[in-house]
């Protein structure tokens, strides 16, 4: 039998930071060596395209929020692939492929290629203006 997951809404959210070395000090220490440039043109791109960002670390993944929308991009990055999911993204026009329950949805890269994908670029656009979790 599978373990049931509870829904973010049940755990409390992240503590909110204005801060960005935090982040930087979980790329140096916590992201796979060959992942790293790909995890930092994620950030990259988040931090030039969101308004007002907060961030946060927690359960060993990164938290981007907007103050009026709540943590709308969890980041993590695993052994070969990083996900980007959207906290609000079921609500998005074109909506991420991957994630069934709540409302976030979430993308898989494993490539350079996959992080400059014009796709990429419109669902973090796209946060900006969603409710994220809160």
């Amino acid at each position: 039998m599978s373990k049931i997951r509870k829904p973010n809404s049940s755990r409390k959210p992240p503590t909110p930071s204005d801060d960005h070395t935090v982040i930087d000090d979980w790329i140096r220490r916590r992201v796979m060596p060959d992942l790293s440039p790909m995890v930092r043109q994620i950030d990259e791109l988040i931090r030039n395209t969101l308004p007002r960002l907060q961030y946060a670390i927690k359960w060993g993944k990164v938290y981007y929020g907007i103050p009026e929308l709540g943590w709308v991009i969890e980041l993590a990055a695993y052994d070969v692939s990083v996900n980007i999911v959207f906290l609000g993204g079921a609500d998005f026009d074109d909506p991420p492929p991957l994630g069934e329950t709540d409302r976030s949805r979430y993308v898989k890269l494993k490539t350079l290629e996959e992080v400059q994908a014009p796709e990429v670029g419109n669902w973090i656009r796209q946060a900006a203006s969603v409710p994220g979790w809160q």
